[in-house]
């Protein structure tokens, strides 16, 4: 039962709010893209299989992540009892971990057509070599958000088996919805990173974080507004979207400190509401 624990520890699985911001592009894209004609039950059985992979993927990427950073995890508060940084798992018990988690999301992945794999299968670079971004660059977030969203476009692929300019605008806005959101979060650690030497935009931007952060979900308006006029969706969902503006601008961005860590943290959370209201504002759309 510890080493359960701790494994669940290890994923984040008792924190949804990471894999859940995975599966809401997977679930966009394919949502968009699918041709509800052929029935419910095959986007249903989609829809299980991204969310999986998303829990899946988003477990072995939190390993990945642990080992790549667990000697700067133990001199930052929130990250300092991680199981890997404490020493509770070994490092080569997280790569087993890891490898056996990769093995399910590749089941998982094997049931779509073979453009989705291969764009799948390409990406695994960009999940695996996010944790080493913020020894480098002051824009880990923005390859966060390349990463993260990248499920909008095989979600796309899964159901049309095609690629077009609609996903790959949409997979642009949802970047800079990252961007920001990310941001967000990392105003908690600003001050031990700063300390141990790590980069990220939280530091870059903390002189002018709304500025930064009223940009980032301005772009990501913009290329949603704009995936709509070429989905030419009803006025309706144009109506739910008024919702995200007011969740962004009036929850976000009015509400932020980023000097409270708790602050910080309920608005990035806040997210996977987000997540949900575009998500059924397009299934309204579609059925």
């Amino acid at each position: 039962m510890n080493q359960l624990n701790l494994f669940i520890e290890l994923t984040r699985l008792k924190r949804p709010i990471g894999y859940m911001l995975l599966f809401w592009p997977c679930a966009w894209g394919l949502t968009i893209g699918f041709d509800f004609s052929n029935g419910l039950t095959l986007y249903l059985s989609y829809l299980i299989l991204f969310f999986l992979g998303a829990v899946l993927m988003r477990s072995a990427g939190c390993i990945i992540n642990d080992i790549a950073d667990r000697k700067f995890d133990k001199k930052v508060t929130r990250t300092k009892n991680r199981p890997i940084a404490s020493g509770e798992i070994s490092v080569s018990l997280g790569f087993v971990y890891s490898f056996i988690l990769c093995l399910l999301a590749l089941v998982i992945l094997i049931n779509f057509n073979n453009l989705t794999i291969i764009l799948a299968l390409g990406s695994m670079p960009l999940a695996f070599t996010y944790p080493l971004m913020k020894r480098y660059t002051y824009w880990p977030q923005l390859f966060l958000g390349i990463t993260f969203n990248y499920g909008l476009v095989l979600g796309w692929t899964s159901a049309t088996n095609e690629i077009s300019i609609i996903p790959i605008v949409f997979y642009i806005a949802a970047i800079f919805w990252t961007l920001g959101y990310d941001t967000i979060y990392g105003f908690q650690d600003i001050k031990d990173d700063e300390i141990i030497g790590l980069k990220s935009t939280s530091i870059k931007f903390k002189k002018k974080p709304i500025i930064f952060l009223h940009s980032c979900y301005l772009i990501f308006l913009i290329g949603l507004f704009l995936t709509g006029y070429l989905l030419e969706v009803n006025i309706l969902s144009y109506v739910i979207f008024l919702a995200v503006i007011m969740h962004l601008y009036f929850f976000q961005l009015k509400k932020l400190d980023i000097e409270d860590p708790s602050n910080c943290l309920k608005i990035f959370k806040s997210n996977n509401l987000l997540g949900l209201i575009i998500f059924i504002s397009l299934l309204v759309e579609k059925i």
